[in-house]
């Protein structure tokens, strides 16, 4: 019989690993009640049509890399690529949008067909940041300084670049891509054929190229801040202007663009070379036309997205993920002989008494000598026994694992005295 195993590009994530995942999470949380952000939540399969909607039919994603699927009525759903679009759909589903503003996050899984490789999985995780309603600059400098403030807290503002960008407004990039368009069709012989492919289908993805012969090329070609509207001039100037009177170092990048089709005005990337080719951190910007795109009134909106398994592998390149995230378990309940229902009834008076105490409950039996290996093995700082004679008497003994400590054998409501002194975090 065939082996079952995951399928390429979707990884399990095993206990060993869980505490590295929970640290990153309870940050970004906690950053996030900082700025006064609400969690949104949403389901992982939408409506295909949202996606060829909101993303663009001509984009990588819609064509070739997303998860789609006939159900049984018929309908095409699709395990969604990215959570802006399902994000709007929740939001004006649900009127949340119209004469409001929201300041929203979520994370979860995203879902797209690409070939594996480190830092980029078929299922991968992200944390997404929308905000809507706001049209000034201010909002996208704040957007900003919560994603700086993410990076700095993880100890990797040091391995990162903020590299900036405005896409205007339609109308001007239509005007820019006339004439980068013009500018190509002169050099269509020093183009790739991926590039020759989004000539005619989406050419500002051109910029974006990691072809080096395309990168070369595109030296000469026209610059889309050369062709921005008055507006979207201003908004950008202002933009810079509120990040530097904040602290906060940037690049501006003429040949930044967003990979998908609904953005516009500002645009950002937080990169590293920290990474090898997987050097986007944090990326987002302004897509103040997909409200009204997906059947919303119009509405002003800006955010980006974090990939959480490549900000895991910063963190662990650069040394910032603290030690010892696995060891959860404080206290281990040893039980000998016939002594399993006390132990437990026992072991739930402990966590009542210490609620936020981890407490492990030996099960199974097996001798002492064995059941003292398993307690040292699980990183308990204390070991609490209980045998026959220990029940008898209403007593536990306790031995230290970690520290030089003669055993101690006490009542019970010592030993949670005792407990609650050492550890007055885990008490009500």
């Amino acid at each position: 019989m065939k082996k079952l195993q995951a399928i390429r590009g979707m990884n399990d994530l095993l206990p060993d690993d869980s505490g590295q995942w929970q640290y990153l999470e309870d940050v970004l949380k906690t950053i996030l009640q900082q700025y006064g952000y609400r969690e949104i939540r949403f389901p992982i399969v939408e409506s295909t049509e949202l996606f060829k909607r909101s993303i663009g039919e001509v984009t990588d994603i819609v064509e070739k890399e997303m998860y789609t699927f006939e159900d049984r009525n018929g309908d095409s759903l699709t395990l969604r690529p990215e959570g802006t679009a399902s994000c709007v759909r929740a939001c004006e589903q649900h009127g949340l949008l119209y004469n409001q503003t929201q300041r929203l996050w979520y994370t979860g899984p995203m879902f797209r067909h690409e070939r594996p490789q480190k830092g980029r999985y078929r299922q991968f995780h992200q944390l997404g940041v929308e905000v809507f309603g706001m049209a000034g600059p201010d909002i996208d400098a704040e957007v900003l300084l919560l994603s700086a403030r993410i990076l700095r807290d993880l100890g990797v503002a040091d391995q990162v670049t903020l590299q900036l960008n405005s896409l205007g407004s339609s109308e001007a990039r239509a005007r820019y891509k006339d004439a980068l368009v013009t500018f190509l069709n002169g050099h269509k012989e020093s183009l790739d054929d991926d590039s020759l492919r989004r000539l005619d289908s989406n050419p500002l993805r051109i910029l974006d190229s990691k072809n080096p012969e395309t990168q070369a090329l595109l030296d000469g070609a026209p610059v889309l801040l050369d062709y921005l509207d008055e507006d979207s001039k201003t908004h950008f100037e202002q933009l810079q202007t509120m990040l530097r009177d904040a602290g906060v170092s940037f690049e501006v990048n003429p040949r930044l663009v967003r990979g998908l089709d609904y953005y516009g005005k500002t645009a950002f990337e937080w990169v590293t070379d920290a990474l090898g080719a997987q050097g986007t951190v944090c990326a987002g910007g302004r897509y103040d036309g997909l409200v009204e795109q997906l059947g919303g009134k119009p509405t002003p909106a800006i955010g980006f997205g974090i990939g959480l398994e490549r900000l895991l592998l910063l963190l662990q390149a650069t040394g910032q993920m603290p030690e010892g995230l696995d060891r959860h378990i404080q206290v281990y309940l040893v039980a000998v002989g016939e002594v399993q229902s006390r132990a437990l009834t026992l072991a739930e008076q402990l966590r009542d008494a210490l609620p936020g105490l981890p407490l492990l409950t030996h099960c199974g039996g097996g001798s002492f000598k064995s059941q003292m290996k398993k307690a040292d093995r699980s990183g308990a700082e204390l070991a609490l026994i209980l045998g026959e004679e220990e029940m008898a008497n209403g007593q536990l003994t306790l031995k230290y694992l970690r520290e030089e400590q003669p055993q101690q054998t006490l009542n019970v409501d010592d030993v949670i005295q005792l407990l609650q002194e050492r550890w007055p975090e885990y008490c009500l």
